[in-house]
């Protein structure tokens, strides 16, 4: 396991329209157990990959990327999986961080664990969480933030955008 003082990024994507509603700053954090066969992310699996960043200073730099050229933004936390032990703790410090500092944005979460497996506790700044593996046998591209017909769109844990 690596420092704690230090977390992998897959990338950082500061003016994203395709996860979340309006502009987000979507990041996409590194590592996942769980290999989803038809995954859109595979080059985020690897816990090794993507680049190393102080914790501290990642946050620092997405928060100011949500309120760039005065424009606010949404925040998307992606992966690889945000909420592994690997991840969470980071996870968790900049959905933190993200609400003290802009607490009227939506910050959004997607996972391949269910609702069911997490500790609700971790998820207190999560608006929105799109929650369970994606299934290529269940992909349907026309589904609002999820890939597959089993994922679910949560907001303090009730299902909103009904299958």
């Amino acid at each position: 396991m690596e420092d704690s003082t230090y977390i992998r990024l897959a990338g950082i994507e500061p003016n994203d329209m395709a996860n979340g509603e309006g502009v987000c700053v979507s990041v996409f954090l590194q590592g996942c157990p769980h290999h989803c066969p038809g995954c859109h992310n595979p080059e985020t699996w690897n816990f090794d990959g993507g680049e190393k960043y102080a914790i501290e200073d990642a946050i620092d730099g997405i928060l100011k990327l949500i309120r760039a050229n005065n424009i606010q933004r949404n925040l998307s936390i992606l992966g690889g999986e945000p909420l592994c032990p690997e991840n969470i703790e980071f996870t968790e410090l900049l959905a933190a961080a993200a609400k003290k500092k802009y607490p009227n944005i939506k910050i959004y979460c997607w996972t391949g664990y269910v609702l069911e497996e997490l500790n609700e506790n971790k998820l207190k700044n999560i608006d929105i969480l799109i929650d369970g593996p994606y299934q290529a046998e269940n992909r349907d591209i026309t589904l609002p933030l999820r890939g597959s017909t089993n994922q679910r769109v949560l907001f303090n844990g009730i299902d909103f955008l009904k299958k």
